[in-house]
């Protein structure tokens, strides 16, 4: 028995945020004084150190729950499955429904709830649940949906990653030109056709690093905005990253039994364009190797950071020949990455 993915897809919101709409924001530090320098500059250097050009945002009438279930039907159907027949609905997210102009995030029942009842699935037996693990809860889903399959209580699961990051966002934070919102989605199940989960690996590092990624106040001191906002410290998480992620990623692979020059891509988080090549290069290194030109295949220049939904968004991209120059084939070995809040870390060695 194998364990593999069967179906995917994914929702990429309509509305584009260019980095030129944000020319007129007041960008100020964390103490809340002014920066040195006019927006235009700002965006320029946040464009040259991210490689983000633009991020989609959702339309106000959305929520999480909604767009999560749209990269559900659509795995459902790209796997030709019975939507009964799902045994586990594991929904990965941080902030729940957070509605247009909300000043509260929602979460009761659970978006995993929610989206069962948005596909209109009638049998109790499908349980639904969400997943709080940083920005690698779509890959901590797909890892506990193999448990559950290999454990025998499931055949069939469905793991989505959404996230409305607009919604949770300080306009007076140059971090907020990062995150963006979207969701995808898998179907995943036992077969016995070739390939699958070969090996998974995860970390928690909260020792000193839990609060790297936070929630906290507007930069604008002189606000009266009692919201709360995602907030980082980005020198400490890239430090941390490349330091970790590809120490894990190597126990992943050395674990799998799959030597390096079988690996034909790396699907990391789309977090930041230089630190996730800095990641991979340094997972070469590891390796004594340079790392290949096209291994890293890339979505964060027009998508942004959605957080949960980036690798299962830029997976279902490449199947489905989204993205130039990028294909996976049926027997290639990938790789599955992410690093995000808690901190958290993993990684899955998976044969198409």
């Amino acid at each position: 028995m194998n364990i593999k993915i069967t179906g995917t897809g994914s929702y990429i919101p309509a509305n584009i945020e260019k980095n030129e709409d944000f020319h007129k924001n007041e960008f100020l530090n964390s103490d809340g004084s002014a920066i040195n320098a006019p927006s235009e500059v700002i965006v320029k250097k946040f464009k040259a150190i991210t490689g983000i050009d633009e991020r989609r945002y959702a339309k106000s009438h959305l929520n999480t729950s909604d767009i999560a279930s749209f990269a559900a039907e659509k795995a459902i159907e790209n796997a030709k499955i019975n939507r009964e027949d799902l045994d586990y609905i594991i929904v990965a997210h941080n902030y729940g429904d957070v509605r247009h102009d909300s000043q509260q995030s929602d979460t009761v029942p659970s978006i995993a709830s929610r989206v069962k009842h948005l596909l209109r699935i009638k049998s109790p037996k499908c349980v639904g649940y969400d997943l709080l693990f940083g920005c690698p809860g779509w890959v901590e889903g797909v890892i506990q949906a193999n448990a559950f399959i290999k454990s025998g209580i499931a055949k069939k699961c469905l793991v989505i990653g959404a996230e409305t990051l607009s919604r949770v966002i300080d306009p007076y934070d140059r971090d907020s030109m990062i995150y963006s919102d979207g969701a995808g989605a898998v179907v995943i199940e036992s077969t016995d056709n070739e390939g699958g989960i070969i090996a998974h690996e995860s970390a928690t590092f909260s020792l000193d690093e839990a609060h790297f990624i936070y929630f906290g106040e507007t930069n604008n001191q002189d606000s009266d905005d009692a919201r709360r906002y995602i907030k980082m410290y980005g020198r400490k998480i890239y430090e941390f990253a490349l330091t970790n992620v590809p120490l894990a990623m190597k126990s992943c692979l050395d674990k799998s039994g799959v030597n390096i020059s079988e690996v034909k891509k790396i699907l990391i988080h789309q977090a930041n364009e230089k630190m996730d090549e800095a990641i991979v290069k340094r997972f070469y290194e590891l390796h004594n190797l340079e790392m290949p030109e096209g291994i890293m295949p890339m979505s964060i220049g027009k998508l942004g950071n959605s957080s949960v939904a980036t690798v299962p968004t830029l997976y279902n991209m490449i199947l489905n020949g989204e993205l130039d120059n990028q294909e996976i084939n049926k027997g290639d070995v990938i790789i599955f990455a992410s690093v995000g809040a808690g901190m958290n870390i993993n990684a899955i060695v998976y044969k198409q």
